[in-house]
């Protein structure tokens, strides 16, 4: 009869388990050095070993000959476990045994000395189940036992156990084992089974099994059923998950707002026999590592996932902002609850892209605060009417004609007018090659230029810097704040009564010169994670430079002569200027 691969390569020995080093190298130090306790409580999620280890250690503390805490598997005790034959190592299901007459039976057989082994052994699966009438009836048995008995419980809600309990037992707790672990097993044993499993497919089991090798073993069964060469198609095929193409469309259309898009690809895949539990959890993990990746400096060992995909990821996730991604979360957990309860999958999977494609029709928390961010982002990016320059039809001979840098419209009312005092002051050429945070120093003070004739006065429109037309508020900057917060708390907070703006390719950051948060961006790594903030938060690269007030010298009026001669050129009136 076939055995299925979870039984046929469950370990025989401590050496064996995979990702429980705190419990298995603590049981054998414990075995040599001859502290065998009188009872052990494994505690943990399903399939990371808690029974697998029970019968080991079972076996050891009764092996004939042990070897270094380990038992030999060889001996006859050892064998006799294995197999069954041994009646003096008892596991009992708590489940369907879990009244008082089953636990008064118990300490009725303990009494009995062991018939073949040094100790008789009570393996106890669930214990939680049991009765509080059964819990008691334990009580006394567990505290002061037989010398030749010993009591393993394992349970994966130990919440529900009594305190009285807890306290007379060695409590081991048993992680989720990583996936890396798991997918370094799964390759093994399909090597062993004389299959093939791509990496990429044994890391998409791990992360289906969610820490449970025992479920990611069943996995690769049922894989290895449909074909000897397990690759990502074939699991995505056996399991009945979705495609990774179809939660990044679907997550896309949350940032088109198409919900006619997203109810299209959920029918099709509602066709194709896709499952909409397994769906919603899908998404739900594709819109955890996006969060992580908006919120963690390096996401990567918490996202495991292949390099290509890990960049796919990196660039879908600089077009969604932290509410969004929280709305979606929220709304797939409470649709993947209604799912669980019986309601239909499909339709409410369809409602919940409805959500998130259209915000105003969800009345929930986490929607009224992304729509209230909408509506921050828009009052931010819309500069005063007042403030905008007049947008004209590019003259001849500018950039879009001769492919030459144009002189940008504010620039030229610089020119037109007097600037008015407290409005962003472009960067000089040499500022911008070489701005003062970009440099490590400060900026050192320039002479004022003299004065020169109108003629000598205007540069051409390749001399004028190309900073961008206008100077807009930094929408991201609180956002950018929050991501620069998980480098270092410190500096998010130097930075939090600052403010930022965008002009071009530049970030110009509103702190005084003599503030901490001026002295910071003049190192170099300080800078470095700015950029990077940056860049996680708008998907763009920045420079960054200084956002400072105009000189008071520069506001200062102009010669009336000067004004009358710039005004005749203007008007193509040849004009000579002759200095007395």
């Amino acid at each position: 009869m076939y055995r299925v691969l979870y039984r046929k390569w469950r370990p025989q020995t401590f050496g064996d388990v995979t990702g429980q080093p705190q419990v298995t190298e603590t049981l054998k130090q414990e075995l040599v050095a001859g502290r065998i306790a009188h009872a052990y409580l494994f505690t943990g999620s399903r399939g990371t070993g808690k029974t697998t280890c029970a019968k080991i250690l079972a076996k050891a503390i009764n092996c004939l000959q042990p070897q270094n805490g380990e038992p030999c598997g060889t001996c006859e005790i050892c064998r006799g476990i294995d197999q069954g034959s041994v009646t003096d190592v008892v596991e009992i299901d708590a489940a369907s045994n879990n009244g008082v007459d089953h636990i008064r039976m118990l300490r009725e057989e303990a009494g009995f000395t062991p018939a073949m082994a040094k100790y008789r052994v009570y393996i106890i699966d669930e214990v939680h189940m049991l009765s509080i009438g059964a819990f008691n009836a334990l009580l006394k048995t567990l505290e002061e036992p037989p010398a030749h008995v010993v009591f393993i419980l394992a349970t994966t809600e130990v919440h529900k156990m009594p305190a009285t309990i807890l306290s007379r037992c060695q409590r081991f707790e048993f992680r989720r084992i990583s996936p890396a672990d798991s997918a370094e097993r799964l390759r093994y044993i399909a090597q062993e089974e004389g299959a093939q499993l791509d990496e990429d497919a044994a890391l998409l089991i791990a992360r289906l099994a969610d820490g449970a090798l025992r479920d990611a073993l069943s996995i690769l069964d049922q894989c290895i059923g449909v074909n000897s060469h397990v690759t990502e198609d074939v699991v995505c095929g056996a399991v009945g998950t979705v495609g990774r193409e179809h939660l990044y469309r679907l997550t896309q259309a949350v940032v088109l707002q198409d919900s006619a898009g997203a109810l299209d690809l959920i029918d099709r895949l509602h066709s194709g026999s896709k499952d909409m539990t397994r769906l919603c959890e899908e998404m739900i993990a594709h819109f955890r590592n996006l969060m992580l990746l908006k919120t963690v400096k390096d996401a990567k060992a918490l996202i495991p996932v292949s390099d290509e995909e890990f960049r796919s990821l990196t660039g879908q996730a600089a077009d969604f902002s932290l509410t969004v991604l929280l709305h979606g979360l929220e709304t797939m957990q409470t649709a993947l609850e209604k799912i669980y309860r019986g309601a239909n999958g499909r339709i409410t999977m369809e409602m919940a892209m409805i959500r998130l494609c259209t915000p105003q029709l969800d009345t929930g928390t986490e929607a009224l605060l992304r729509r209230i961010e909408a509506l921050e982002r828009g009052a931010l990016a819309a500069p005063p009417a007042a403030a905008l320059p007049e947008q004209t039809a590019p003259a001849a001979g500018t950039e879009e004609e001769s492919g030459e840098p144009c002189q940008p419209p504010a620039a030229a009312a610089e020119q037109a007018a007097p600037p008015s005092p407290g409005t962003p002051s472009f960067l000089s050429e040499s500022d911008k090659t070489v701005p003062p945070w970009e440099t490590g120093r400060p900026a050192e003070a320039k002479p004022a230029a003299p004065k020169q004739p109108a003629a000598k006065k205007q540069k051409s429109a390749a001399e004028q810097p190309k900073l961008g037309d206008t100077v807009q508020p930094l929408a991201e900057w609180p956002e950018i704040l929050q991501i620069l917060g998980g480098y270092s708390k410190a500096i998010a907070t130097a930075f939090t009564d600052t403010s930022a703006f965008v002009s071009g390719d530049y970030v110009l950051i509103d702190a005084p010169p003599d503030s901490v948060a001026f002295e910071l961006l003049r190192k170099s790594s300080q800078r470095e994670q700015m950029r990077e903030a940056i860049r996680q938060s708008t998907g763009r690269v920045y420079k960054l430079g200084p956002y400072k007030p105009r000189e008071e010298a520069d506001t200062a009026q102009t010669d009336p002569l000067q004004q009358l001669a710039e005004q005749a050129e203007q008007a193509g009136i040849d004009v000579e200027i002759k200095e007395n």
